[in-house]
This record gives structure tokens, C-alpha cells and sequence, in this order.
């Protein structure tokens, strides 16, 4: 007898407590979320694989937003639907919110808060080592194929060299890559052809 396979769904307390502790203790803006939510929901939960976890990215960070609220909707909405999505940026925007509250609190009382900036200070070269992390790993769902890293080099050369715009960055990568696919030969079709 076939032994069941079937993915049981994350319960919505899950998802909310995982996205919690990610927006507690990630510094430094969304971009630094991407490896500890690679490790959470790829490594650890086996949420998404290596290549669900790279098209999930590519669709998040084309979608108009934070990645991190629309990388929680997405996860959120893959495992429990609607009511999934919502706990899962539940738990990430809380944390934010009460630290900006304390924050905003102490300020106005006065306090100095000079602490955070060495904070900060300490966390920011940590914060490099994390994204190149990710980047690494993120390169085996990403570049299959030597177009992908034609494509890589372009839009590296965009943004350091020419310093465009980030959005024209991305739409012009997905034209390329429609044109591309659109243009391309069929494999079945070139085999058929060199079978003639």
C-alpha cells in the first residue's frame, strides 16, 4: 500500500510565532530577513523547496511592497490560505511595532538612546555576511541555465555600473526572459527536426 505523502499544513500559530521571531531579531531592513526565512521555511519546516523558495522570492520582490510582509503573505497563504497569510504577517509586523512604540515612548521621555547606533554599528558587517549567505544558496534555484547568467550579469551591470533604477531593473529582466522563452525553439521541436 502507497504511503501518504501529503504535506500536513503548518497550524496558523506556527506561522505566526516563526514570522515573529524573524521580525525580532533581524536588523537591519528586509533584505536581511531573506536568509533566516530561507533557513525557517526552506531548511527547517521544508514549507518550500530550493526552487519554489527562489520563485517565491523573484515574485515578492517584483510585487509592489515590502519583501518581508509579501514573503509572509505568500508563505502564509501557501500553507493555510487567507486566514495562513494573515497570521503570518501578524507575526511579522508586531514585533516592529512594539519596539517602535517603546522607541517612540523613551524618546519622548528624553532617554538617550545613543545605545542603538552602537548597535547598529556592531550589526551592519553581520548583516553582509547573512545576505552573501543567502545569495550563495539562492544561486542553485536561480541560475539554470547559461541565459540566467547572462541576465545576472546584465542586471549586476545595471545596478553597480549604470546605478538604473531597481524597478527598471526587474522589468526589464522579465521582458527579457518572456522574449527569450517566446523566441526559443522548442526542444521537442529541434529533436523532431533533426530526426527528419
Amino acid at each position: 500500500m502507497p504511503e501518504n505523502t501529503a504535506k500536513k499544513p503548518a497550524a496558523y500559530h506556527e506561522l505566526f510565532w516563526l514570522f515573529a521571531k524573524i521580525g525580532l531579531f533581524t536588523v537591519g531592513g528586509g533584505a536581511v530577513m531573506l536568509p533566516l526565512i530561507q533557513n525557517a521555511v526552506g531548511e527547517d519546516k521544508k514549507w518550500l523547496t530550493e526552487e519554489e523558495f527562489a520563485d517565491m522570492f523573484a515574485i515578492t520582490n517584483s510585487a509592489p511592497g515590502a519583501f518581508t510582509i509579501n514573503a509572509a503573505i505568500y508563505i502564509g497563504y501557501t500553507e493555510r490560505g487567507f486566514a495562513g497569510a494573515t497570521a503570518a504577517t501578524l507575526g511579522m509586523v508586531t514585533p516592529s511595532v512594539v519596539i517602535i512604540l517603546i522607541l517612540a515612548y523613551l524618546i519622548l521621555l528624553g532617554k538617550n538612546v545613543d545605545i542603538l547606533q552602537q548597535f547598529f554599528a556592531g550589526v551592519r558587517p553581520i548583516v553582509a555576511a547573512l545576505l552573501l549567505d543567502a545569495g550563495l544558496k539562492l544561486r542553485k534555484g536561480l541560475l539554470k541555465s547559461r541565459f540566467d547568467l547572462i541576465l545576472l550579469a546584465f542586471g549586476l551591470a545595471m545596478l553597480l555600473l549604470a546605478r538604473v533604477n531597481t524597478v527598471f531593473v526587474i522589468l526589464t529582466g522579465a521582458a527579457a526572459a518572456i522574449l527569450y522563452h517566446r523566441l526559443k525553439p522548442d526542444d521537442k521541436t529541434q529533436e523532431g527536426g533533426g530526426k527528419a
